[in-house]
């Protein structure tokens, strides 16, 4: 890894119009200059020569996503569109050795308070798999912000369908209001008008408005909350939000503009469903998942992995609360 960075450096000199000073190099990394140079001047075998293809394809695709990909999504990307088998271990050590990793995605905090009883039970109950499309949607209100100083803020809705995380429908506003939900539960259902899926979200006004619960009503949707201060009752929406802006905003991403967001979210979205292979769905995008799932009569199934987290939060409520009352 050390002769690898020193190659790089002394590269990047070069092109810069520099002298590299291999031996100052060589010293600060504790290293024989004869023997960086005799590895660099071995002749290669074929393994080699297939690293520094690999090499070439990651650098390739870190700067056509903007830095975006890990190495397991690198190692997907990678094996699918050239048709090969390399190992998560293999991508991950040559992208450490090219000085290449993506952004750290922050943890959200965030929760939404319910504030009145105009209220549905909690039907989805954290069973987050779907056997087919239009079978659960969940749905949540985001902010975006923008302007010089990120003083104004643009309001994104979305609706998720759980079975392939297809975006079923959204709409952006400068209001967080019901008119943001109504016109998102209207693209939807234009692009879906046969479907009835169980309806998730948290316990927002919009969502508790006598106006809404009579539309998903008329539409033949049951409805259901999240409970208070449940955030992860709503994961998969939660973790969308998560991977969306921490991708939007990778490398302090800044807008000045409301038009920069709202070009942003539109790319994004489209890159997140024609584009962005999942590795839960054998590597594809949920495109193509739902595409195939509505060209069969029986649609593949994509069962998630446990959750540990989930699984100890059951443990200790549900087991604990079993025991209480025995």
């Amino acid at each position: 890894m050390e002769y690898e960075t020193i190659k790089e450096t002394s590269k990047e000199e070069i092109d810069n119009g520099n002298t590299p000073n291999i031996s100052l190099m060589c010293r600060i990394l504790n290293v024989k200059r004869a023997n960086y140079y005799k590895w660099l001047h071995h002749e290669k075998n074929a393994r080699d020569k297939e690293n520094e293809e690999i090499a070439e394809l990651i650098r390739e695709y870190h700067k056509k996503y903007n830095g975006l990909l890990g190495y397991r999504m690198m190692a997907d990307r990678i094996n699918r569109d050239h048709n090969k088998n390399y190992s998560d271990k293999r991508i991950y050590k040559i992208m450490r050795i090219l000085g290449i990793h993506s952004i750290i995605r922050p943890k959200r905090r965030s929760c939404t308070v319910r504030k009145n009883n105009n209220t549905a039970s909690n039907n989805l109950n954290r069973d987050f798999n779907a056997s087919r499309p239009n079978e659960k949607w969940v749905t949540d209100v985001t902010e975006f912000k923008y302007g010089p100083h990120n003083e104004y803020k643009l309001y994104l809705s979305a609706f998720l369908d759980l079975y392939d995380r297809t975006v079923v429908g959204y709409e952006t506003g400068d209001h967080n209001n019901n008119i943001l939900v109504f016109n998102t539960f209207d693209n939807a259902v234009k692009d879906n008008p046969d479907a009835h899926p169980l309806f998730h979200s948290d316990g927002g006004f919009q969502y508790t408005s006598p106006a809404f619960i009579n539309t998903l009503n008329k539409q033949g949707m049951t409805q259901s909350m999240s409970r208070v201060h449940c955030c992860i009752d709503n994961g998969p929406m939660e973790g969308f939000w998560g991977i969306m802006k921490c991708e939007m905003y990778h490398y302090g991403k800044h807008y000045d503009t409301k038009e920069e967001p709202i070009k942003a979210i539109e790319d994004w979205i489209h890159y997140y469903m024609y584009e962005r292979y999942q590795r839960r769905f054998g590597v594809k995008t949920p495109y193509e998942v739902r595409s195939e799932a509505l060209a069969n009569e029986i649609p593949n199934q994509y069962p998630i992995p446990e959750n540990k987290r989930i699984k100890k939060y059951k443990l200790e409520h549900y087991t604990g609360s079993s025991t209480l009352s025995a």
